[in-house]
């Protein structure tokens, strides 16, 4: 299953998930989000999986951040949240997530290795 995210998806996600409301400051970040997640070569997804999908949005958002503030925790939101939109079970420590953040902060996680992390967390 390909489930399709939008950007009222993504600003749900931020109002629900993130503290003190913070204002979109780059709306491109989430339009950019949105076209990732869901982008195709020559009629093949680039993302075939959930798991890909929600990684390619995950280090979107904390490389180009859309918020005034808690980035890191709403790129973390927004990948948990695809998986279980997707259908499946996530089971998660928050240090599980804070370190996977930090990892893709730094550049030392590319989409395949944020994938094979979060297919950990799925059951």
């Amino acid at each position: 299953m390909n489930l399709r995210i939008d950007l009222s998806w993504l600003l749900m996600v931020a109002e629900h998930k993130t503290p003190g409301d913070p204002q979109v400051v780059d709306w491109g970040a989430l339009v950019a989000a949105v076209a990732r997640h869901e982008a195709e070569i020559f009629g093949s997804a680039v993302y075939s999986d959930p798991h890909s999908r929600a990684a390619a949005l995950l280090q979107l958002l904390l490389h180009v951040p859309a918020l005034e503030h808690s980035n890191a925790l709403f790129a973390s939101a927004v990948a948990y949240g695809y998986l279980v939109a997707s259908g499946l079970k996530v089971i998660t420590s928050a240090e599980q997530v804070r370190d996977l953040a930090r990892l893709v902060k730094e550049g030392k996680a590319d989409v395949r290795a944020i994938a094979d992390e979060l297919r950990q967390w799925s059951l």
